[in-house]
């Protein structure tokens, strides 16, 4: 049965006012783990406290391109102090979508130093590395297939893949067995083609079948994220929560 987590980049603009109050309330509602894009200027035992006063797990922890380059030392004494088992690479700049085979070298070399410090390194995925190739095949597919497993794991953001024209659940798939964390979130589109993230269950895409594939498959954490909400974002994983809790009344593999 996979836990149900929640990227805490949904709710930054009440993490930047009050970083502790809003741990406390994504705990009472029900979340379980928390996944960090930024720590807001709290040092390793002001998070650990936090933690350890919740009862949330950290899950991983999205961490800077430059940030995995530059001060790589620096992040893995950081998460090792919290408990953290995951750095996770989040997103590459466009500007830097030119150099793809320099990337995965990088990522090659990270994952080493991972490994050799007990933290697993792992790469989440937005549409653009689906809709743009290297050597013939989707990027997505050109980097897992260059690096090696005990060097990067999978962060399936199923829905930028269902954004991107793919199957999920066939992506779900082909990387059983190293997809420890995934990212469940919906979507609407745009009259003018773009996509804009909601509330679970509010969009187009499956959660359903993707949250099934994912604790049939077991991943260990599905982790709810919202990139923009339209109004309060506490009240918007409110909303995601109560799709949860119904999903798994109706049988659902997820542990709230």
């Amino acid at each position: 049965m996979a836990n149900l987590g929640l990227q805490l980049y949904t709710v930054r603009d009440h993490l930047e006012k009050d970083f502790e109050g809003t741990l406390r309330k994504v705990a009472e509602l029900g979340y379980k783990g928390v996944e960090f894009a930024g720590y807001y200027g709290r040092t390793p035992a002001q998070v650990s406290e936090i933690l350890k006063e919740t009862g949330l797990t950290v899950i991983g922890a999205h961490t800077s391109y430059d940030r995995l380059r530059n001060a790589l030392e620096e992040e893995i004494a950081f998460n090792k102090a919290i408990g953290n088992r995951y750095l996770i690479f989040p997103f590459l700049a466009e500007d830097e979508r030119d150099r793809w085979p320099e990337v995965i070298e990088d990522l090659k070399a990270i994952g080493k130093r991972c490994a050799a410090a007990g933290l697993g390194l792992l790469y989440h995925n937005h549409e653009f590395e689906l809709t743009e190739t290297l050597d013939g095949q989707p990027v997505l597919d050109a980097i897992y297939e260059r690096v090696a497993p005990e060097l990067l794991q999978v962060e399936l953001d199923s829905c930028w893949v269902t954004y991107a024209g793919f199957d999920p659940l066939a992506y779900i798939a082909k990387y059983s067995g190293r997809i420890p964390l995934l990212h469940l979130k919906d979507i609407v589109k745009k009259e003018d083609g773009s996509a804009e993230t909601v509330e679970l269950g509010r969009g187009i895409v499956d959660i359903k079948a993707i949250a099934d594939a994912a604790a049939a498959d077991g991943v260990q954490w599905i982790i709810v994220e919202q990139d923009y909400c339209a109004g309060d974002s506490l009240d918007s994983i409110a909303v995601s929560m109560e799709w949860i809790k119904g999903y798994v009344q109706e049988g659902g593999k997820i542990n709230v």
